[in-house]
């Protein structure tokens, strides 16, 4: 019982001397609290089931939470199972709270047991809880094969992905590591953050706000040295090099009734007026 370790002693004596319920007895206080909302038959039913909720919060111990936390929150789903049990059906009121009472604890360690939330569906759910044991239990068959053939077995037993099984056991394998945490131990890095050794490679926001300011001059410029051409000479330029996919010569030979050769000197023409109005406007790269 030593995780049981900063649990008052007075709470775990108390729960171990509450007596157990005849069935005709915890039938009656379930009724009592059902149709009269009785506290006090709550509160005998409550303190009879804590040594329930002590037991189950125990199969929780290894994922390094305060065993004063999994219990309270045991505590919480036995209260649950108290406010929704039918007591005119033949069940033992401990069957129906030790659903409620491992509902709550596995609630409390998917929210607490890392800063990444995971386990959000009820498959993920089984798989957290139950790939340690699975694994375990696999590998240690006789002629059992590869980490591959375990982590498929398992997938197909939980309804699951391999690929989700395999990030499952990467989680469980290594907690959470702080940002700040101290790395190195050679005079380089003596002092140093593991925050310090993370490079964000992604352009800062004043180099986004800049490009985005040129970007906007540069294009409202061409729109000016655009205006400077003869139509043709503007069907040219937007076909051939302004559109994703340029148009060749011959195309648009065919298509003003000119030859190629024709259009490859009106181009040159162009783009020459172009590079002139960029320049004249304080733009030297066209």
């Amino acid at each position: 019982m030593s995780w049981l370790v900063g649990v008052g002693n007075q709470f775990i004596k108390a729960a171990m001397r509450a007596p157990y319920l005849e069935r005709d007895e915890e039938h009656g206080l379930a009724v009592r609290w059902k149709e009269q909302r009785d506290q006090v038959a709550l509160h005998k039913l409550a303190e009879a089931h804590i040594r329930l909720v002590i037991s189950i919060a125990g199969r929780f111990k290894n994922y390094g939470l305060p065993a004063t936390d999994l219990i309270q929150e045991g505590h919480i789903g036995l209260l649950e199972a108290a406010a929704r049990f039918d007591p005119s059906r033949e069940v033992r009121f401990s069957t129906y709270a030790t659903w409620w009472i491992r509902a709550a604890i596995q609630d409390y360690v998917l929210r607490n047991w890392s800063i990444v939330r995971g386990g959000t569906s009820s498959a993920q759910k089984a798989l957290f809880f139950n790939l340690r044991r699975m694994r375990a239990r696999l590998l240690d068959k006789p002629g059992q094969g590869s980490t591959v053939e375990v982590f498929n077995a398992i997938a197909n037993t939980l309804g699951v992905s391999p690929g989700d099984v395999e990030w499952m056991n990467q989680r469980l394998s290594g907690g959470d590591v702080s940002l700040n945490a101290q790395v190195g131990g050679d005079s380089e890095s003596e002092g140093s953050e593991r925050l310090d050794f993370m490079v964000d490679a992604s352009p800062r926001a004043d180099q986004l706000v800049e490009e985005g300011t040129d970007q906007a001059y540069h294009h409202a410029c061409l729109q000016r040295a655009l205006a400077c051409l003869n139509p043709r000479e503007l069907v040219i330029v937007q076909q051939r090099r302004l559109e994703e996919n340029g148009e060749t010569l011959e195309t648009l030979g065919v298509q003003l009734g000119i030859s190629k050769e024709r259009v490859r000197q009106i181009e040159v023409r162009a783009l020459e007026k172009l590079r002139q109005s960029m320049i004249a406007q304080g733009v030297h790269t066209l």
